[in-house]
């Protein structure tokens, strides 16, 4: 219920208009660990792909659909919420990693998605970054979180 209620209380009527209050806009690069907490904040479904094209080219609902019948791992993409959960199990040092090399995020699309249990929920598709083009000897990017 508070979630519904901060949600809410975003200015706006659209999902791109209310994220937009909040810094959230297509183009843009945010830290993976803003995004977990609007997720948490705004009951906002964040999601996380690895495949640039997917992400570009389809609908979420059609990836969605496509990939059903495959396990949380095993999908082109993931809620914020479980890879943040999934890293600091894995990698003790991933809190320190992140306050010294961000995570930065590529904002794809804001939009709705249909819910099992009926109706619509915001979300967000976010491009991970590529292990490839990672210049880890440029300064760390700026992420604005705290």
């Amino acid at each position: 219920m508070e979630k519904m209620k901060a949600w809410s209380a975003l200015g706006g009527t659209t999902p791109a208009e209310k994220l937009g209050t909040i810094g959230v806009t297509e183009g843009r690069t945010l830290d993976v660990r803003f995004l977990d907490e609007i997720a948490r904040t705004y009951g906002v479904a964040v999601i996380l792909f690895f495949e640039e094209d997917l992400t570009r080219t389809r609908t979420f609902e059609s990836v969605q659909q496509e990939f059903s019948h495959a396990g949380e791992f095993e999908r082109p993409y993931i809620a914020v919420g479980s890879f943040l959960k999934f890293t600091r199990e894995n990698d003790p040092s991933f809190e320190q990693t992140m306050r010294e090399l961000p995570l930065m995020i590529e904002i794809v699309t804001v939009g709705e998605t249909r819910v099992k249990e009926g109706g619509t929920v915001p979300y967000i598709a976010g491009l991970m970054p590529f292990l490839n083009e990672l210049d880890v000897d440029a300064p760390p990017p700026q992420s604005g979180y705290q």
